[in-house]
């Protein structure tokens, strides 16, 4: 079966507690052996410590004990150090073996431990009718890894686009179409691209606006239209439909630029609810869990109070019998929950709404929707910011939009390409800059911690240098412009390796590394931080440099020399081109 090689340290831990089954008290042997990556050697194992009191014996006899147990046969060399540790480190014929194993598999020795969890994943969540703009690209980029790397280690994802497609802003802007068929856009009047149709309807949703505020009979005419939208009058929901097909286009075209795995089969907008909210709502009062306030339909938490010290509710229905989002949202995840039989629900959705998804999640579990069995997260994250660390508006003080923000970025790793040498053709020099400055923006959204407010400097992002996207495209082709120059296409055959060769330091540094792989897609997995993985493949692909540097490749001597270091090569270029994949990130063949 392909994927799931046992890295070394998983190899390491059960060498330990093999041979603290051994050594110990059955009451004690099947204590977690501690094993962690250490600075003093591969793998540090800590249990002496932690179990000699239990057991009434020192640490560092008890690690001795530990040590003597150790099976010859697992590969590891065992030093005592300090009151008790036990320093772990795997023979370089294991580490050779290790990366033969995972260069021979089609998934680099990944497993599937999230197999049978279905994932809902609800990310990006655009306006019908306004244009994408940088608020929407945090979720976006994050959604979209999360739903890659989750589907990669065995989950099924469903994708869920909760598009704002519903409300009293539909009302005014049917009225205005209705008012003004001239208006009316057609896919052929426009310029080609996503920018042409999302200018075209964020422009008649100004006019639209400018309108509702001007005109007070207007508003009175759009406010009945809402009436209208609600009750499902024909000619209206057909208006209705024509935005949101646009919109969808749009949408599109921008997720195709980006790089998004998101189409308007994943599109489940506000609209989708509507039909549940009167039950959503029945159901609650006749918990008990919603209550009568001031003629409004409430449900209250313990804890949850204004500035005032007075109780702050979730509000299911208004005092003239309208829904907010609230109740939508309660919808939303008791579908999620009984229709779509998700055992994990993830909320991609910023900062500012920790505390309404509190209370979705809290009115969720008192109805007895969200169970133990079901794990509801709010994935939240910080905002961008413009230069000087301000918040990213306009001149005018509008949001910026979102492809304004690529297409910078695109720009500037044309720029840079073209300061290197390189014998790129002016078409592939579009697509490498495309795939650069793409990549610039998803690995600074993802590189910094999700909770964290982060800086978006164009410049910085696509530097050759440090920390970035780019620096890690380029070592991908420089390791693929070391595997062309083999003879017969051997590059991209897997090379042999010799359990018997010699490690260099550097060799050993690199191939632990790329051992890593799969742990950290497993953690990134559990703690949704695609930091992690981002941290992960900068280490790699400094420590591939270092190889580089001083272990010459193609000219190594002898066979068996050169043959691993070629295997090295082509199991660094794939993890780095897999990890880089999982974060939406192209990895060019040349820079």
């Amino acid at each position: 079966m392909a994927g799931d090689v046992r890295s070394l340290e998983e190899s390491t831990t059960d060498a330990v507690a093999e041979a603290m089954g051994r050594a110990l008290p059955a009451e004690l042997a099947g204590a977690d052996p501690l094993v962690r990556r250490s600075e003093h050697a591969d793998f540090q194992a800590n249990a002496a410590l932690s179990l000699a009191k239990k057991a009434g014996r020192k640490p560092r006899e008890l690690a001795e004990e530990i040590a003597a147990a150790l099976d010859p046969e697992a590969g590891l060399g065992v030093e005592l150090s300090g009151p008790g540790f036990l320093n772990l480190t795997v023979t370089d014929r294991a580490v050779w073996r290790q990366v033969a194993a995972r260069l021979a598999d089609a998934r680099l020795g990944v497993g599937t431990p999230r197999l049978g969890q279905r994932t809902v994943i609800d990310y990006s969540a655009p306006n019908i009718a306004k244009e994408m703009h940088v608020g929407h690209l945090r979720t976006t980029t994050i959604g979209d890894a999360l739903g890659r790397l989750l589907e990669h280690v065995g989950a099924e994802v469903i994708r869920q686009n909760h598009l704002g497609d519903w409300g009293t802003q539909f009302g005014m802007l049917i009225q205005y179409l209705d008012e003004h068929p001239e208006a009316k856009w057609r896919a052929r009047d426009l310029e080609e691209g996503a920018s042409g149709t999302t200018s075209a309807l964020d422009g008649l949703y100004k006019l639209a606006r400018a309108r509702f505020d001007a005109e007070p009979e207007f508003a009175e005419r759009a406010r009945r239209r809402v009436v209208a939208l609600q009750a499902g009058d024909e000619p209206t929901l057909a208006l209705w439909h024509e935005l949101v097909e646009e919109s969808e286009k749009a949408f599109q075209a921008v997720y195709d630029y980006l790089g998004i795995q998101l189409t308007p089969a994943d599109s489940a907008g506000e609209s989708s609810y509507n039909r549940y909210l009167a039950d959503v709502t029945a159901e609650l009062e006749r918990a008990g869990v919603a209550v009568d306030s001031d003629g409004a339909l409430c449900v209250f938490f313990d804890g949850i109070t204004g500035p005032d010290g007075n109780p702050v509710p979730l509000i299911v229905r208004k005092s003239d019998g309208g829904y907010g989002y609230g109740t939508t949202d309660l919808a939303t995840i008791r579908y999620r929950i009984q229709e779509l039989k998700a055992t994990r629900i993830l909320y991609v959705v910023g900062a500012p709404q920790t505390l309404h998804f509190r209370m979705i999640f809290d009115t969720a579990r008192r109805m007895g929707w969200l169970t133990d069995d079901v794990e509801a997260v709010h994935v939240s994250f910080g905002s961008v910011l413009g230069p000087g660390g301000r918040p990213f508006k306009t001149r005018a003080g509008a949001s910026v939009r979102m492809l304004d923000l690529l297409e910078e970025a695109v720009a500037k790793a044309r720029a840079e390409i073209e300061t290197k040498p390189h014998t790129l053709n002016p078409d592939e020099l579009a697509t490498v800059a495309r795939q650069a400055g793409i990549g610039a923006v998803k690995y600074a959204e993802l590189s910094t911690s999700r909770t964290k407010d982060y800086t978006f400097d164009p410049e910085r992002m696509v530097s050759f240098n440090g920390n970035t996207g780019v620096y890690l495209q380029y070592a991908h082709t420089r390791i693929r412009s070391i595997l062309r120059k083999l003879p017969d296409d051997a590059g991209d055959t897997p090379a042999t390796v010799s359990a018997d060769a010699p490690m260099e330091p550097a060799e050993r540094a690199l191939a632990l590394l790329t051992d890593q792989f799969a742990p950290i897609l497993t953690e990134v997995a559990d703690t949704l931080e695609p930091h992690r993985l981002c941290g992960y493949l900068f280490s790699l692909a400094k420590a591939f440099t270092e190889f580089y540097e001083s272990c010459p490749v193609l000219t190594a001597e002898p066979e068996q020399v050169r043959a691993n270091r070629v295997a090295l090569c082509q199991l660094t270029g794939a993890t780095l081109a897999e990890g880089l994949r999982l974060l939406g990130i192209e990895t060019p063949e040349r820079m």
